[in-house]
């Protein structure tokens, strides 16, 4: 995407964007668009983003896999593991419309989809929102402000994420015939427009009626009944924990409004369930899926030299993403009383040995990762100064002191070190209580140290048995517990496990968020993304400051000194980041002259197209 310049605009709200002129003086501005980084890239009268084909043709079938399965269509619930793109807490979703829709080439900018344009006061204690005439659902009936106002108080009924993350929206009212504004239980929060314009919209008139049984349909409740949506696709076939399929909706109500133009090409989209990944990568590699995201770099380093890449029928691409570093840090269950001395935390940070994993299982493509907001401005870098300090001092009773005098670094292991990391990290367990017993740590009771790893994906086991026998070193007594993805949602939702592998990646704009993550609130409530179990009034009171920072350089400083206390607190153990996106397909696809960088697979997925010469040509290649 190129940067556009245009004119005529009247006026850039700060950290908001482009605006729209009201009609008169003293009217509220309407935006068509939000953005709380940048300036917005597109004005009101934009055709469509510059990371799409705006003549890309319609046809053709996409099929990926998806590892484990799924046993409900309805993502907006806390029970049950629900299919793909069926949306939900993770925000993916074709079948439903959201208010705004983000840009997949801006860092943190949505533009009016289901809402034409919002608007907020100067304090932001409120949201309006104007809802376009044309839009409606697959049924043809057309959403209206009492759509807007159930989806909220439903989904925040329905999910525990919902309720964190909407927490501060406490009424939703019609104020016109297509208007619908949300008011907060407090000021300052400026992320609070923005993410109420991210709420999907749910009919109203089909959760509030009977299903098919005669009994009342619940949106907090799994089910596999087919849902009423209103995006761009609709479920065509559904093989309950197997597969599912979409068909593009042709009628698609926004098909021709300038965020969707050039999108949504497959006329269908098929996701095909696999419990291990070497049965789908065969699948793949056999022709039977067209896309691979690759998540192992032994697996990129060493798997794709079969007959297909070598006759170039099927690419191979590592293509550059510019966000914030996503990580995936093994955490501790702060919940179990072995891990609550941060001593203990500390000292199995120490033995990550991630030099020889890189080497000797990663073929030296990953990068370490130091920070919960690595590859921005949002980390933590030297010692804290300036704004970041003047925040900490203001909790400086309840943080370790470290934070305030020595800068956070990792152990970097040598052949020459090793044996001395191993050692501090002896010493911490012996300060924390642990006695060494012929080789096992145990505590004052005799109980011996052991940590259970909950996996659900086989090939985590090749990163955690060598961590696991470095921790045999200490006396730590490791095993690896690999369940089907069914039990282990059931398991993490209920904070049932030792430790885990957990997706903890951070925008480049955190705000409300921020308490599911690592809020007091948030610690006890099934179903939380708190699956450290923090409970920290100061990480509470700096969550505070993220949540309510009048503009960027205070947002900045905030996070600075939230990652720098979440880092020494050693609530989980850092592993390593993958710079690029490494993809994989047959060559049967066009696509945009200019791809967008900060969500490239959703650009792939939304903006590519089948070229049916190429298909044909693959198919003859193969013998087909």
């Amino acid at each position: 995407m190129r940067k556009r310049m245009w004119v005529g605009l009247v006026a850039v709200m700060a950290g908001l964007g482009l605006s729209q002129a009201p009609a008169n003086a003293g009217d509220p501005v309407k935006h068509h668009a939000q953005s709380l980084v940048d300036s917005l890239r597109y004005g009101p009268d934009f055709k469509h983003f510059d990371w799409v084909n705006p003549d890309a043709p319609k046809g053709g079938t996409f099929r990926m896999y998806v590892l484990g399965s799924f046993d409900s269509l309805n993502g907006f619930a806390a029970q049950g593991s629900p299919a793909a793109l069926v949306g939900g807490p993770a925000r993916l979703s074709s079948l439903y419309d959201s208010l705004f829709e983000r840009s997949a080439d801006e860092q943190a900018a949505q533009y009016g989809l289901i809402a034409e344009w919002e608007s907020h006061p100067d304090d932001y204690s409120s949201v309006t929102f104007g809802i376009r005439p044309g839009a409606r659902f697959h049924d043809g009936e057309p959403v209206m402000p009492e759509d807007v106002i159930y989806s909220m108080e439903a989904l925040k009924k329905a999910h525990p994420q919902f309720a964190l993350y909407y927490a501060n929206v406490v009424k939703g009212e019609k104020t016109g015939e297509r208007e619908v504004t949300f008011t907060f239980d407090s000021k300052g929060n400026r992320e609070l427009p923005h993410i109420v314009g991210e709420l999907f919209v749910v009919p109203k008139h089909y959760w509030t009626a009977n299903g098919p049984d005669g009994k009342p349909r619940d949106i907090s409740k799994s089910t596999l009944e087919v849902p009423l949506g209103s995006g761009p696709y609709k479920i065509k076939e559904v093989d309950p924990g197997r597969g599912i399929t979409y068909e593009r909706v042709k009628d698609y109500w926004a098909k021709d409004l300038p965020l969707h133009v050039g999108m949504n090409n497959y006329d269908e989209l098929k996701f095909v369930y696999f419990r291990d990944k070497d049965p789908a990568f065969e699948t793949f590699k056999s022709g039977g899926l067209d896309f691979w995201d690759e998540n192992s770099a032994a697996s990129w380093s060493t798997k794709y030299d079969f007959d297909a890449v070598k006759k170039g029928l099927v690419k191979k691409e590592a293509l550059p993403v510019e966000r914030v570093a996503a990580m995936q840090p093994l955490v501790f269950n702060l919940r179990r009383a072995k891990f609550q001395d941060v001593r203990v935390r500390k000292a199995l940070t120490l033995a990550l040995n991630f030099e020889e994993l890189n080497k000797q299982v990663f073929y030296g493509l990953y990068a370490r990762i130091s920070s919960y907001f690595d590859g921005s401005e949002l980390k933590a870098t030297s010692l804290p100064k300036g704004r970041e300090l003047e925040i900490l001092n203001e909790v400086k009773d309840q943080v370790p002191a470290d934070v305030f005098t020595t800068e956070y670094r990792l152990p970097v292991y040598t052949a020459e070190n090793r044996r001395a990391i191993l050692s501090e990290a002896s010493k911490l367990l012996t300060a924390a209580g642990w006695a060494n017993n012929n080789g096992v740590l145990v505590n004052a009771a005799g109980e011996e140290f052991a940590i259970e790893f909950l996996i659900a994906q086989e090939n985590l086991q090749l990163s955690l048995l060598p961590y696991i026998e470095d921790l045999k070193k200490l006396g730590v007594k490791g095993t690896v517990r690999l369940v089907d993805s069914s039990q282990y949602k059931r398991r993490e939702d209920e904070h049932d496990y030792d430790m885990i592998v957990d997706d903890l990646s951070e925008s480049n704009s955190p705000g409300n968020e921020q308490r599911d993550f690592w809020g007091s609130a948030a610690a006890d409530q099934k179903g939380s993304r708190n699956t450290i179990g923090i409970k920290s009034p100061a990480v509470d009171k700096l969550i505070d400051n993220i949540v309510f920072a009048k503009d960027r350089a205070e947002l900045v400083a905030a996070t600075n000194a939230l990652d720098r206390v979440l880092l020494w607190n050693y609530y989980s153990v850092p592993r390593w980041h993958n710079p690029n996106e490494w993809i994989a397909y047959w060559d049967i696809f066009g696509r945009p002259a200019t791809m967008a960088r900060h969500n490239v697979v959703s650009a792939i997925f939304h903006t590519w197209w089948i070229d049916p010469a190429k298909q044909q040509a693959v198919a003859a290649a193969r013998g087909n």
